[in-house]
């Protein structure tokens, strides 16, 4: 029971400390976004709705048991199912990171883009830290409908793209999941800086060895 109660206080002091670094270099703004960290014994922390990033107080975070019933702390988020279907399908992840961070959510919306996978594989850390991003279609905020979408693309990829949304990325981590979520809005901001040029992307032979040595 003190290891869990320690895992606990040190999980709720990093979610605080990840949300505010995160709202202090621009990767969210006003109360957008949500984080949350899964315990070893199931139970989830997460960030409370309409909460500020910058601004957490870790004695308030929502808490869910493993079920995903909320159990305590603060009203939780309307996107908690977003964060409760990938620990569904990642077994292996500890931490989940949502945000509306702007140049994700610009790749979002342009239409014509490969919803199976939609930045290309710009850089070797690109690839080793999301890999895959597929496209959600859009629903509205809180919409359950989005849960089964978000499901299904889970089983594949630990980074997804909400359209018109935001990204929802999955880590074994927190500082696994916030690093992925920060690559991949920096790889959207440099795939919309390069659309008029003619781009040298990875190979998939290059791309393909990476992955290997992520295994």
């Amino acid at each position: 029971m003190t290891e869990i109660l320690s895992e606990e206080t040190r999980l709720r002091d990093e979610i605080v400390s990840i949300g505010r670094s995160l709202f202090d270099r621009c990767y969210t703004h006003g109360s957008t976004g949500n984080i949350s960290a899964r315990l070893s014994n199931g139970e989830i922390l997460m960030t409370p709705t309409d909460a500020s990033l910058g601004n957490l107080e870790g004695s308030t975070l929502s808490k869910f048991s493993a079920d995903g019933v909320h159990i305590g702390g603060a009203k939780p988020t309307k996107e908690a199912f977003l964060h409760q279907c990938m620990y569904c399908e990642r077994i292996e992840a500890s931490a989940v990171v949502h945000l509306h961070s702007t140049n994700a959510v610009a790749v979002s919306v342009i239409d014509g883009l490969d919803p199976e996978d939609l930045l290309p594989p710009l850089t070797a850390y690109y690839v080793m830290r999301v890999g895959k991003l597929p496209l959600a279609p859009y629903f509205p905020p809180g919409d359950l409908a989005l849960a089964e979408a978000v499901r299904e693309r889970a089983k594949s990829s630990a980074a997804i793209l909400l359209a018109n949304h935001g990204p929802v990325v999955a880590g074994k981590t927190l500082r696994d999941a916030q690093h992925a979520t920060e690559e991949l809005e920096e790889t959207a901001k440099l795939f919309l800086m390069l659309r008029s040029e003619k781009i040298r992307p990875l190979t998939p032979m290059q791309r393909n060895n990476l992955l290997q040595r992520k295994n």
